[in-house]
């Protein structure tokens, strides 16, 4: 990999986004574009002892009672996360990139003739989406489905999860229901699916990692970042990218709404952050909403 561009880094979140090419003698691959994705991985408390004890400190500074090294820890306790993108398109180095957002407000009638429309018009492939749910892909990640055509579902951790902790634990359930692009298409007739995932999506977080209900949030995107309907669980104490309330609903309100109006998400004005050079942005901006 030959690196291009740093196209975002946080120091917070300890990662970074790279542009760049690849080529890999092995899938015959020359100069592809891709997007590497580098994170610290989190302390792990099981490590705790031998990190301490197998460690390298340097001093930087000391006063007082306050004192401040560096440490370098055993290789293998030194690990960081690297995600490839590869090939990578526009819409992927744009997603990746350090940009300004804007919150709009979309009407029903906005999404009928200026986000339909738009979402409609453009290429975003869902083949990895059916991969998983065909287990063409990441068959041995999926750790609990229900086969179910209509209200069934797989449920699988996020890549931003290193499956280490639960402190950041970030799963994903991808239904298997095809045609439902996001919130916007929810009616009624969908709650026994929401209801399903929510419960069972639940009920398996407690059996494997030991997490009560009370200590997850369980949410839908809008917009997401693919259109076919999935539901993310995480940790309630993990600032997970995302979760914000301009773009996070939480699938038990979700539920209660369209209890209340079964076309709740079909007639509402709903809200999003859009970065500034999405192309829907544009399209808001063209009809004057913007």
């Amino acid at each position: 990999f030959k690196s291009s561009k740093v196209l975002s880094d946080s120091a917070r979140e300890k990662n970074m986004f790279i542009q760049g090419k690849v080529n890999d003698i092995n899938t015959q691959l020359v100069d592809q574009d891709a997007v590497v994705i580098l994170e610290k991985t989190p302390i792990i408390e099981d490590t705790l002892s031998e990190l301490f004890s197998g460690s390298r400190l340097t001093l930087d500074m000391k006063n007082d009672i306050y004192s401040t090294y560096r440490l370098q820890p055993p290789p293998h306790l030194n690990e960081m996360k690297v995600t490839v993108v590869c090939p990578a398109t526009e819409k992927h180095v744009k997603k990746y990139q350090r940009q300004e957002s804007y919150l709009v407000e979309e009407t029903a009638e906005d999404y009928r003739s200026i986000t339909l429309p738009y979402i409609e018009s453009q290429s975003f492939s869902l083949q990895w989406v059916y991969n998983i749910l065909e287990k063409k892909a990441e068959a041995d990640r999926i750790i609990y489905e229900d086969p179910d055509p209509d209200v069934g579902f797989v449920l699988l951790p996020d890549f931003k999860w290193n499956q280490k902790q639960v402190d950041d634990l970030y799963l994903i359930a991808i239904v298997h229901q095809k045609g439902i692009k996001s919130l916007r298409g929810l009616t009624s007739e969908h709650l026994p699916l929401l209801k399903n995932v929510f419960q069972k999506g639940k009920e398996t977080i407690m059996q494997k990692y030991k997490l009560p209900a009370s200590k997850l949030r369980v949410y839908l995107h809008y917009q997401p970042s693919y259109y076919h309907l999935h539901v993310h669980f995480t940790m309630l104490g993990y600032e997970a990218p995302g979760c914000g309330v301009e773009r996070a609903h939480l699938l038990g309100d979700v539920i209660q709404n369209l209890q209340s109006n079964p076309d709740y998400y079909k007639s509402h004005t709903l809200y999003f952050p859009l970065r500034a050079d999405d192309g829907l942005l544009t399209k808001f901006r063209e009809a004057g909403k913007i």
